[in-house]
């Protein structure tokens, strides 16, 4: 897969962007990294789109910045040339695709149905926008049309909000989402940048899903551990289920039968997405200890930890 399409994946929501003034390209731009999407699908709907796309590139070089609704070899030409990374089409017009794929410039055409998408095939593309999402039937739409096509992915756009972005997402074919709600057209002609970094924030918190799912107690031995599990037992009810390593006390108390990460023991945080949360971390500079990284049985990673610890407690992300 290409590296772009990839990154697209571990950010997994794409803002698509239309502006009536490119004066606004700079501020929107920072409002996005700020709330935690370094990335962009500026539409060529309007006049102010090429521009748009040449200020963002500029200002914001680590920034992914893209094309959509774009339409013919004169848009592409324009759009990489402004400093587009990525090429977005709402169709699938084999010509727009070939022409990308000579310059080397990715694209995600749009499909809707079996057609679409095994004309994709035979241009040896890996990753189809699914547009318009809602309107075409949805996640159940992609789920039942995607099950012939067992190596082709999908973003899906239009339609896509806060509240349905789990669910699509949840489902392996989908890398990533377009999405225009938390930069909806009247908060950037009123100049809401702030409130356009909340409702960015907010959707990438609602993506990553971030909560305690328990937290690790050092203890010295065994038996020592078992005296502590039993005391959350007997007050709290907390059933006890012993491990090789660890006593549980219900779910949300580990008790470690020897002395493990962390000067008080650990906390785990659960996350839907563990990939992604890695990405998005990182981006805000937090390290991760990749030696403790543990797999399942089908080469997923489950959890890994932190590299610094948070008020003597190390702290490990666990995928949901």
């Amino acid at each position: 897969m290409n590296p772009i399409v990839e990154e697209i994946g571990k950010i997994g929501i794409v803002p698509v962007i239309a502006l009536d003034d490119a004066k606004d390209a700079k501020p929107l731009a920072e409002a996005l990294i700020r709330g935690g999407l370094p990335c962009a699908e500026v539409t060529f709907r309007t006049e102010a789109a090429e521009e748009s796309i040449r200020i963002m590139a500029e200002e914001f070089p680590d920034m992914l910045v893209g094309a959509g609704t774009v339409l013919t070899k004169e848009q592409v030409d324009r759009a990489v040339n402004a400093g587009a990374k990525f090429i977005v089409s709402p169709g699938l017009n084999p010509k727009t695709v070939a022409y990308c794929q000579e310059k080397n410039v990715p694209i995600l055409p749009g499909t809707s149905n079996p057609s679409d998408v095994e004309a994709a095939i035979e241009l040896g593309l890996e990753v189809v926008k699914f547009f318009p999402a809602e309107q075409a039937g949805g996640l159940n739409m992609i789920k039942a049309m995607s099950a012939p096509y067992t190596k082709m992915k999908f973003m899906p756009t239009g339609g896509v909000n806060a509240n349905n972005l789990k669910d699509y997402l949840d489902f392996k074919k989908i890398i990533a989402c377009g999405g225009s709600w938390m930069v909806k057209k009247e908060l950037v002609a009123q100049g809401k940048f702030d409130e356009i970094e909340a409702l960015t924030r907010e959707a990438v918190h609602k993506m990553l899903g971030f909560e305690i799912r328990h937290v690790g107690i050092n203890e010295k031995d065994g038996e020592s551990a078992a005296k502590t599990a039993g005391a959350f037992e007997k007050i709290f009810g907390f059933t006890q289920k012993p491990g090789e390593s660890a006593i549980f006390a219900g779910t949300a108390v580990e008790v470690m039968k020897k002395p493990y990460l962390g000067a008080n023991g650990h906390i785990a945080i659960g996350t839907n997405y563990i990939e992604r949360a890695i990405y998005h971390l990182s981006r805000l500079g937090v390290e991760f200890d990749e030696s403790t990284a543990g797999m399942d049985e089908k080469g997923n990673m489950r959890i890994i930890y932190l590299k610094e610890e948070i008020g003597g407690f190390a702290v490990h992300l666990l995928q949901k």
